[in-house]
């Protein structure tokens, strides 16, 4: 297909986040594909650990001021943006004080599970993103996720936006990392996700409300997966190949060399 617009949404990009093998790749893959000659556009959480005054962020009140109403309760939709000027990229940030303001990537915590609302912060994230999408009003033709904070995000493409013309014509690409949640999400998770044409059926995986299941369901809603972390679970791996998926396996020197970068866009063009 061509891929002329490329939305990229991580859980990390470098310099906003630690330097880490998903935050170097979401920093640099979307600066080279741009290079390119495709225009993309890059959304990740508005983590607490990120210093608003040095990286001059600032919000963008046309784009917020709408509530997602997750659990029975209204939570505003605060949407900010940084430019990387060397980059010639703008980032946006999806922001809410009560899901975000609090959590330090740099926190153990958030790996711990001590945070018991993360299933209604991933909820929060994807719809979050997908909304303000609609209201740049820019369609993209490859949405390209990483983190377990995008793993719903597919799932809400493909069952509540397929009939919006921003998105009739997305695809997504989903990168796996060594960040799936190991401790488990709340039990009610599965009756959360429930919203527009979504059904219990479509979220079956999640009667276990574990890390490795909410990424299984990633991929089945995805159109591809890419390997980006040597120590993605094999599990996670088996279950995306028995998909009939295309998938590209991790490869530590394309990865060093930076060549990585080739091979997803030759990824993306093949879909």
């Amino acid at each position: 297909m061509k891929a002329n617009r490329i939305l990229y949404v991580a859980k990390e990009v470098v310099p906003f986040t630690a330097s880490t093998v998903m935050g170097e790749n979401c920093r640099h893959l979307p600066q080279t594909i741009q290079e390119k000659g495709h225009e993309i556009r890059t959304f990740m959480p508005k983590w607490g650990c990120i210093n608003e005054r040095r990286n001059q962020l600032h919000e963008v009140i046309r784009l917020s001021g709408m509530n997602l109403i997750i659990n029975d309760t209204d939570h505003p939709l605060i949407i900010k943006v940084a430019s990387l000027q060397m980059a010639r990229m703008q980032v946006y940030f999806i922001d809410n004080e009560d899901y975000f303001s609090k959590i330090r990537l740099d926190d153990p915590a958030l790996l711990s599970r001590e945070f018991k609302d993360n299933d209604e912060r991933t909820i929060f994230f994807a719809r979050g993103v997908l909304e303000t999408v609609k209201k740049l009003r820019w369609s993209p033709d490859i949405i390209h996720c990483s983190g377990w904070i995008t793993h719903l995000l597919p799932l809400y493409l493909k069952k509540c936006y397929k009939d919006d013309p921003i998105f009739s014509s997305s695809k997504v690409v989903l990168s796996l990392f060594d960040d799936i949640q190991t401790e488990p999400f709340e039990d009610n998770l599965a009756n959360l996700t429930l919203f527009q044409s979504i059904e219990k059926g479509d979220v079956s995986l999640l009667d276990k409300p574990a890390g490795i299941n909410l990424a299984k369901l990633a991929v089945e809603y995805s159109d591809g997966v890419l390997m980006a972390d040597e120590n993605v679970p094999e599990e996670l791996c088996a279950y995306a190949k028995a998909k009939g998926l295309p998938v590209l396996d991790y490869d530590r020197t394309a990865v060093e060399n930076g060549s990585f970068v080739d091979r997803y866009h030759s990824f993306y063009t093949d879909l």
